[in-house]
């Protein structure tokens, strides 16, 4: 009875205040140019990506299928976020609602949890065009594909409704200052004045079968890859192998790289600068990276890019032309 005259006499909390970048006022019109342009830069990027591929048919191949579906997943990522940063970049008070929080993280989970696997999908791929190119025809064939990134997004969800469900069933008291500029797992954890062994508990083992398992299953077949790589004879063929994956392992080294340490990471130790940084090096800068690398590092993305600017913009330009 005690408990729950205490429960009765705090205060649920019915919004959030973010707190992230408060530490440096001064600084809010600079952040918020710099977020501006990363978000547009994301936007345009992967957009490309997708309409290069979608345009062109030498790119309608099971890699590049995966690449539409992650460049989707960034365009998703980011502007579960970006949006409402920038626009608290000009509050006073920078406010979100108890369900405008738990709907960021169902979708920030969603499409973190979804890239994890759609990654580790990429590198079996490029695993089985290298290491059993006869048998990739059959292996990767539409319907397998299909399979495999209809997959990656089901495991997304299903991990963003565990997490989401959990979180609906807790108290949360005050203080309601959440010192991010987002609503994450973690922070919440921290603001509850109910048990939340089930939640750690979740917290743990989604990280492992979501993060870790899909890091180690993308090392071990890059392993294998690069074993592959280096029994082909001819230098021209080994560079055209490493090629065609050296994009993909730069990006799944950012990105597993800064998820995992962000929700393994011991909880303590790091300032709120340091916590910030992690997460917008993996909410935000590795979606607008992604396309950058894929189209410096692979020549049919940069041929098919090209095609798509000289088809749309020099051809507007020259109707322009001949309409003055």
């Amino acid at each position: 009875m005690k408990d729950i005259k205490e429960r009765r006499n705090q205060t649920v909390v019915t919004e959030f205040i973010f707190l992230g970048f408060s530490n440096h006022p001064e600084l809010q019109g600079l952040f918020f140019l710099i977020f501006l342009v990363v978000y547009l830069v994301t936007l345009l990027g992967n957009l490309l990506i997708l309409t290069a591929i979608r345009i062109n048919p030498v790119l309608h191949t099971p890699m590049y299928y995966f690449l539409s579906n992650l460049s989707f997943l960034d365009i998703c990522y980011t502007s579960t976020t970006v949006p409402i940063m920038l626009v608290n970049f000009f509050r006073e008070k920078k406010t979100i609602t108890y369900e405008g929080c738990l709907s960021q993280i169902f979708f920030l989970v969603t499409f973190a949890g979804s890239e994890c696997v759609l990654l580790a999908a990429m590198a079996y791929d490029r695993f089985i065009a290298i290491c059993h190119p006869l048998h990739y025809p059959v292996l990767m064939r539409k319907t397998v594909c299909a399979c495999l990134a209809a997959g990656s997004w089901l495991c997304g969800v299903v991990n963003s409704l565990t997490h989401t469900g959990l979180m609906a069933t807790l108290t949360l008291c005050g203080p309601n200052q959440i010192s991010h500029f987002l609503c994450d797992i973690p922070l919440l954890l921290k603001l509850s004045c109910s048990d939340t062994s089930a939640n750690e508990i979740a917290v743990y083992v989604t990280s492992v079968i979501f993060g870790l398992s899909p890091c180690l299953f993308t090392a071990v077949s890059y392993m294998l890859i690069i074993s592959a790589i280096l029994k082909i004879q001819s230098a021209q063929g080994r560079k055209k192998a490493f090629s065609t994956c050296a994009s993909h392992l730069t990006v799944v080294v950012i990105y597993y790289g800064t998820i995992n340490f962000n929700y393994d990471r011991p909880r303590s130790g790091y300032s709120l600068d340091m916590v910030i940084l992690v997460s917008v090096l993996f909410c935000i800068i590795t979606p607008m990276l992604n396309p950058i690398i894929y189209s410096l590092r692979n020549k049919e993305v940069k041929v098919a890019l090209r095609k798509l600017c000289e088809r749309y913009i020099l051809s507007s330009n020259s109707s322009v032309q001949i309409n003055s």
